[in-house]
């Protein structure tokens, strides 16, 4: 009786442990106390958390992702000029622009990326547009492009305005944050905690402090921007990357970001899984013309990816194959590639390589004539 006893006492231990551990889970992700958030994987596409994802709401200085994005693909980066005096006269956070100070488009972006500076964007857009109403215009224009169909700009700047017409999404601003992350000066700069700049009348070092608090403190992130004004309340933009994953997390109208977007990430980092794609690996047979061998083989190697373990099952793979080659073929030459999607969304492409060397066969004049014929007709077929 006593065994029987401590057996049940036992089950029912370790059932409420896992009870526990389910609700402190839960709890880190249910209890998001943002507006409106999203967690976001930017390869598959997947969402792995919403609350209120589609809900428009102001979204402060994350504005700023998208003024940066178009700033640094203006070129001429580094190029020194003088800021507009008009467009650095306004509230808000400052990069310490004045009348007269020598900038660069870089060091402006840097400004408004690290301590999101509004002096920064406008000046910004006055250099790259002629004017904030132009600029203004381009973000929209590109929002458009992106497919952020519930997102509009009345400022480079996100500060508030009497229009109600300054607006996103949760779902809008994680996708415009996977955009601008793939342009690698915009990547190399909201990564960072501080920089060192030169500007000013004459120029002069500073040090700029990221206003983003989780670079360093939560394990992975690699940006991307905060916001706050009286209307939006805090909102935050960050990226994080882990056992090869990366994820993007918004909250917009949140009082606890730091803590929600750290709870977040260790909730849906924990539905990421590094699996073989479907359809790679596979093996292949190709014609080989002119050769000692009438075929050789070919493979796609198998292919690894950290993905959300609902998109895992939803990868398909299109194979574009040489239907001949010439000889001579040497083991390791690209015959063709292997391109993965999950829905329309392309996420891998691996070439298909041969395996073996097919010699060229001996051949007298009239083969040669042959070889000619083959070699066209082999670039019009690839």
């Amino acid at each position: 009786m006593k065994m029987l006893r401590r057996i049940v006492f036992f089950v029912m231990s370790c059932m409420l442990a896992v009870m526990s551990a389910q609700q402190i889970t839960a709890g880190a992700v249910g209890g998001c106390s943002a507006k409106a958030a999203v967690v976001y994987d930017p390869v598959s596409g997947e969402f792995l958390y919403e609350k209120n994802a589609d809900t428009r709401l102001p979204m402060a200085s994350t504005t700023k992702i998208m003024s940066a994005l178009i700033a640094l693909e203006s070129g001429n980066l580094d190029e020194q000029f003088t800021v507009d005096p008009e467009a650095i006269k306004t509230e808000g956070s400052s990069m310490g622009l004045r009348e007269g100070d020598k900038v660069t488009m870089r060091g402006l972006v840097c400004g408004m990326l690290l301590p999101s500076g509004n002096d920064a964007a406008n000046a910004a857009a006055v250099r790259c547009m002629g004017s904030i109403e132009n600029f203004v215009d381009e973000m929209n224009r590109r929002a458009e492009q992106m497919g952020l169909r519930d997102t509009h700009f009345v400022t480079p700047s996100g500060l508030d305005d009497d229009t109600e017409e300054h607006f996103s999404t949760a779902r809008d601003m994680a996708k415009l944050a996977a955009a601008a992350l793939e342009n690698e000066d915009f990547a190399a700069i909201c990564s960072q905690k501080y920089i060192k700049l030169e500007f000013g009348d004459p120029p002069e070092l500073r040090w700029l402090t990221n206003s983003n608090k989780l670079l360093g403190r939560c394990e992975g992130v690699i940006g991307v921007k905060t916001g706050f004004t009286d209307k939006a309340r805090r909102c935050f933009v960050s990226a994080c990357e882990r056992n090869g994953a990366r994820l993007i997390c918004v909250t917009l109208n949140d009082p606890d970001d730091w803590r929600d977007h750290s709870a977040l990430y260790d909730s849906a980092f924990a539905q990421m899984q590094t699996c073989v794609l479907k359809g790679s690996g596979k093996l292949f047979t190709v014609k080989a013309a002119g050769g000692t061998a009438d075929e050789f083989s070919a493979a796609c190697r198998q292919v690894s990816m950290a993905l959300p373990d609902t998109a895992a099952d939803k990868v398909r793979c299109e194979y574009r194959v040489k239907k001949f080659a010439f000889a001579p073929v040497k083991c390791g030459e690209k015959v063709g590639e292997a391109v993965f999607y999950i829905g329309g969304r392309e996420i891998a492409r691996e070439p298909i390589t041969a395996g073996e060397d097919v010699a060229q066969a001996p051949s007298d004049k009239e083969d040669n004539g042959w070889h000619g014929f083959f070699c066209e007709l082999e670039k019009l077929l690839d």
